[in-house]
């Protein structure tokens, strides 16, 4: 799995010109699912993301995680994420799972983040055309692999 992490100050996801899911303080999270992913990577990236020490304490340092902070979170499928490159200019997404396998990968990956928080989160439609907006905090951007935790 491939995770692009935005610290946000305000984040939300519209499908067909309505509001799906809105969020304040926290982080929008991009997520990419492979056909070899398994719940080992979700668990991994759940504990990662939710201790990440990215929001600034007294001293604005970021030092502080979304549990410090009782962030929320926004998260977005993006099979694009696992795009090839390498030949020619029109990405390959050989490597991106199929919704058979995917759309219950994110599924699990929504309830074990919900799980960890102790809170719902805010996410989009598996397959639709979203509309993401965004504010940046910082900006912080962080990418994370579950495929390169050694």
């Amino acid at each position: 799995m491939i995770v692009v992490i935005q610290r946000v100050s305000e984040a939300s996801v519209k499908i067909d010109g309505r509001v799906k899911a809105e969020i304040g303080t926290g982080l929008m999270i991009l997520l990419g699912i492979e056909e070899a992913d398994s719940e080992e990577d979700i668990t991994w990236l759940t504990k990662k993301i939710t201790n990440l020490r990215i929001f600034p304490d007294e001293n604005e340092v970021m030092n502080k995680s979304l549990f410090d902070i009782n962030g929320e979170i926004l998260l977005i499928s993006q099979f694009t994420l696992h795009a090839s490159t390498k030949k020619g200019n029109r990405p390959s997404y050989i490597k991106a799972a199929k919704p058979d396998i995917a759309i219950p990968m994110y599924e699990k990956m929504i309830v074990s983040l919900e799980s960890e928080l102790g809170k719902s989160i805010g996410t989009g439609e598996f397959g639709a055309d979203m509309k993401v907006s965004l504010v940046n905090d910082g900006p912080v951007t962080i990418i994370m692999d579950s495929k390169n935790k050694v």
